[in-house]
């Protein structure tokens, strides 16, 4: 009867359909997860008699009204879920469910891949059998020894848990986790497992069947504390019935795990399911740093996290360093985007004096860049610099659609991320590193800005209305601004932004003294010189007045009515807000 039924999507970000889906799941037992689509089989009065969803290459949340199942519904329902997906580039789905749905998806063409007791994992294509094929590709002669890892970031402990299994085994191979859900993308892990490891180990690429939190669908287990079990041993099950037979391994090497029960749970798991595959377990003793802490990726994430540079990377290889550097480039942009009550800018409570921005495209345009920024740090030389510049502005207009959200924040932090690389000594003092990057950015900005282009031409600015008024009025811009180092930044906006960043407002209070401080071109575009004068000295009055003992409360008063002052004069210091950005970077590099 209801074998040709039509199958509509349901909108899951419409609340009606969404708690329309949700209802039908718990009542077969289920729970509704993230999707990129959902499907239904709907009766004439419009209730769901079988559903199912698609997240990237995974069918999830796929469910049968218990007296409809008998109509033979799953099978055009995943018919149709199979061909969204191959329209959206995947041809090979997977999919979990409970083992006894098993019999179910082979008829649909899925086989089975993986199996622990809730849960089997299965698949329609030759993914598995393809990845597998290059992993075989990678055999060598002698017993090999494997290490899957997360690298979030790639520290000393990661280090020394590969220098100790290679000196156990013929050879090594390292696989990364492939999820790219990770403060680090997947890309840069990879990197800085490959650097970090040298000649100690093959690194190879890894895959969606080192199975992840981001991708294992906990919906059909009735216990969430099941997930994380279940996930393990489907894992396990997985790399001992075909990772580990592909590269010929015989050893699977794992950090021992003092402090997170989970990871400890999972080294137990393997300990016992591995010998099964005919592949032991070796647990290497945890890299304790010099004071007597473990060495942990979770740490690194903290410092970073809080702006401890100086803090965070004598916990890794020389090898992580520029990776670091960008995490903490991005994190400069966040923190500005996030900071409310910015007069004229976009915030998370105000467009301020944009129509053609708001907190979402910035944040688009932040996420377009950030790839850019661990390639900028290792620039080798200024054309290279310059070239991923063009090429961080060209995705940024992308993102926006033709919106310049970030071009002076990606010209002043690639400097900076390039002049950061000459800070090689942790001994030397704060003041010391000022000095030094100052220098090293004078010198970077001089290169790209005068250097011959690769075709020996020199080299032009992109047209902006900084330069337009740089030209007409003689005041200093950006390129000015880099020429000479960022001498202001370094003399007297890093300094006082450091002695007051732990207090109320400072990120606003730093950012009003920027605008007292300086010619923002940005300014001066959208009001004209002799205005933009008249609000850098308003400025300069408020800075005398917050600088430093100010009540909070006094604080966000003034900073409300500066706010509507620069929305209802479409005033936008976006030249002040680079400067804030790259203060908050550097300072987070200098910070132990």
């Amino acid at each position: 009867m209801y074998g040709n039924a039509d199958i509509q999507e349901m909108p899951l970000g419409v609340p009606l359909f969404r708690r329309k889906v949700s209802d039908f799941l718990e009542a077969n037992g289920l729970r509704l997860e993230e999707v990129d689509l959902y499907l239904a089989v709907l009766s004439p009065d419009g209730g769901i008699l079988a559903g199912g969803g698609l997240r990237r290459d995974v069918l999830k949340c796929l469910a049968v009204n218990e007296e409809f199942r008998s109509e033979g519904l799953m099978t055009p329902l995943v018919s149709r879920l199979v061909s969204e997906a191959s329209q959206r580039g995947f041809n090979s789905l997977k999919v979990f469910t409970k083992p006894a749905y098993r019999a179910v998806f082979e008829s649909l063409g899925f086989r089975l891949i993986g199996s622990a007791p809730k849960a089997v994992l299965m698949e329609n294509g030759r993914g598995l059998e393809e990845y597998c094929a290059y992993l075989s590709a990678l055999r060598r002669d002698g017993t090999a020894g494997v290490i899957v890892m997360n690298a979030n970031p790639f520290t000393l402990g990661h280090q020394y848990l590969v220098n100790q299994a290679s000196l156990r085994t013929d050879r090594l191979v390292v696989i990364p986790v492939w999820e790219d859900s990770s403060e680090f993308s997947y890309a840069e892990r990879l990197e800085m497992i490959r650097e970090g490891c040298g000649t100690l180990a093959e690194v190879a690429e890894g895959s969606a069947y080192q199975i992840s939190a981001a991708t294992f669908p906990t919906y059909f287990l009735k216990d969430l504390s099941d997930a994380s079990e279940t996930q393990m041993r489907l894992d396990i099950d997985v790399f001992g019935r075909h990772i580990a037979p592909a590269l010929g391994a015989t050893v699977r090497f794992v950090g021992s795990e003092p402090s997170d029960p989970l990871t400890a749970r999972y080294n137990r798991l393997m300990k016992e399911m591995l010998p099964s595959y005919g592949i032991r377990v070796e647990v290497v003793p945890r890299l304790k740093s010099a004071n007597g802490r473990f060495v942990s990726a979770s740490r690194v994430r903290k410092l970073l996290s809080q702006g401890r540079f100086r803090a965070a990377a004598p916990l890794t290889p020389s090898s992580s360093y520029p990776y670091l550097r960008a995490y903490l480039a991005g994190r400069a942009l966040r923190t500005e985007l996030d900071a409310p009550l910015k007069p004229g800018l976009v915030g998370p409570d105000s467009n301020g004096a944009h129509s053609d921005m708001d907190y979402a495209l910035m944040s688009r345009s932040i996420s377009a860049i950030r790839p850019y920024f661990p390639k900028m740090a290792v620039a080798a030389s200024a054309e290279e610099l310059r070239r991923l510049g063009i090429e961080a502005e060209d995705a940024m207009m992308h993102s926006t659609g033709g919106v310049n959200a970030h071009r002076g924040a990606i010209f002043a932090l690639g400097i900076a991320l390039r002049a950061c690389s000459v800070l090689s000594d942790a001994g030397r003092q704060p003041a010391e590193d000022r000095i030094i990057l100052h220098s090293a950015c004078r010198k970077i900005a001089s290169r790209i800005l005068h250097g011959p282009s690769e075709d020996g031409s020199p080299q032009g600015g992109v047209p902006s209305h900084g330069a337009d008024a740089v030209s007409k009025y003689g005041v200093k811009g950006a390129r000015e601004m880099a020429e000479d180092g960022y001498r202001e930044l370094f003399t007297f906006w890093l300094p006082y932004y450091s002695s007051i960043k732990k207090q109320p407002y400072a990120l606003q209070r730093t950012l009003v003294y920027l605008i007292a401080a300086l010619d923002d071109t940005c300014i001066i575009h959208r009001a004209g010189l002799e205005r933009s004068e008249q609000l850098r000295d308003e400025a300069a009055d408020i800075f005398g007045r917050i600088a430093h003992d100010a009540a909070p409360e006094d604080i966000q008063r003034i900073l409300e009515d500066m706010c509507r002052q620069y929305s209802s004069e479409g005033v936008s210091p976006g030249g002040c807000a680079d400067m804030l950005t790259l203060i908050i970077f550097v300072d987070s590099i200098l910070t132990k």
